[in-house]
């Protein structure tokens, strides 16, 4: 399982949410929303701290974003994809099913 973020994803992190070098985000299933791999689920991110049982992670430009083993179910079988849609002007998220 990987985390790709485009260039432009990372600048709406860096514009929108102020994170910077040192930062950490994770990415984690909420209960409600919409999702294609998971029905009534969604994915949010916040700022934390990598705990221990981290299973992935990608750093861009000194910001770790990462997944944990709590979230690691909402994610088995798939690469997490994360965009910036302009139309909406923030983050997209889309699923690439690992080979």
């Amino acid at each position: 399982m990987e985390i790709k973020l485009s260039d432009q994803a990372l600048q709406w992190f860096k514009d929108d949410v102020g994170v910077s070098d040192g930062d950490t985000i994770k990415f984690q299933a909420k209960y409600g929303g919409y999702s294609p791999i998971h029905e009534g689920f969604s994915l949010a991110f916040a700022l934390n701290e990598p705990m221990e049982d981290t299973i992935t992670t990608t750093e861009r430009d000194g910001i770790t974003f990462f997944i944990d083993a709590t979230d690691a179910w909402y994610f088995e079988g798939y690469n997490l994809i994360v965009e910036y849609n302009e139309q909406l002007d923030e983050v997209a998220y889309d699923y690439e099913e690992i080979q």
